[in-house]
């Protein structure tokens, strides 16, 4: 067996899995005006309003600097504000408009799209993310383990 073999590599049965799923939300979102990245963001101050900059970018798993751009598309959209706190004047927080909420309603329907385009059922979807979910905290933990000076090696 050739461990090179590129399609023995799950870094690159994830990437391909990845650009391949979130193509399919490219038209689906494009009637909402929105990009797959700028989804994301939306369905974070969906589910938690008012978060500053830098909460938003950790669950979202971003670096601030890669959010930045995002954020400021989606206000210049109109879809979102952006104010320093006046407790923290270095903490921004990110807040819906009306617009923003509004557009909630519509999204509603995105997933239920990409169910369709996939073709999966839901408790096979679920699975999948349960596990990539996992994969998540496991390679995070990793990543946090070898910072700290732990071996590379288990």
């Amino acid at each position: 067996m050739d461990l090179l073999a590129l399609d023995k590599q799950l870094c690159f049965a994830l990437a391909a899995a990845s650009r391949s799923v979130i193509s399919l939300y490219r038209p689906i979102l494009e009637p909402l005006g929105l990009t797959h990245p700028q989804y994301l963001v939306m369905l974070g101050l969906w589910e938690d309003d008012g978060q500053t900059l830098g909460q938003l970018a950790r669950a979202l798993h971003l670096e601030p600097a890669t959010l930045s751009p995002l954020v400021k598309r989606l206000e210049a959209s109109g879809l979102i504000t952006r104010n320093r706190r006046p407790a923290d004047e270095r903490a921004v927080e990110i807040r819906l408009t009306d617009a923003g909420r509004a557009l909630r309603l519509k999204a509603e329907e995105v997933p239920v799209k990409v169910v369709a385009e996939l073709g999966w059922s839901i408790p096979e979807l679920e699975s999948l993310k349960d596990t990539l979910t996992q994969l998540l905290a496991d390679s995070t933990s990793a990543r946090s383990d070898r910072g700290a000076g732990h071996p590379q090696e288990r």
